[in-house]
């Protein structure tokens, strides 16, 4: 898992423009609109998030309009699919005990 782009995201800030974002593509000013920050806050934290590969600007005439990449999300999703392997396994592993035990309890009740 790329470090940068978990680092970018714990920023909850940067997060937000993350949600924003999920929406549809927004320039810098309605990004700083909708979360009141200033123009200059919200380009810096723009900045750190491209810098990340999690987002891409376009420009059209004057305006930076960003939109999610989704390369990084994907990445994420992989990473985080190998860790749900491991507890679905465990999981099974738990349940397979219960059901066990579950069937020992249920044995020793129709000896009693």
């Amino acid at each position: 898992m790329n470090a940068k782009v978990m680092s970018a995201l714990a920023e909850p800030n940067r997060l937000q423009i993350v949600e924003l974002l999920r929406e549809h593509p927004l320039t810098v000013g309605e990004i700083a609109e909708r979360l009141q920050l200033r123009q200059p806050q919200a380009s810096k934290h723009l900045r750190v998030l491209s810098e990340a590969g999690i987002v891409e600007a376009q420009v059209d005439a004057n305006r930076r309009i960003y939109r999610l990449r989704p390369e990084p999300f994907q990445e994420l999703d992989d990473w985080l699919m190998s860790y749900r392997d491991i507890w679905e396994e465990r999981f099974d592993r738990l349940d397979d005990y219960l059901q066990k035990l579950q069937g020992k309890e249920t044995g020793k009740e129709q000896q009693d």
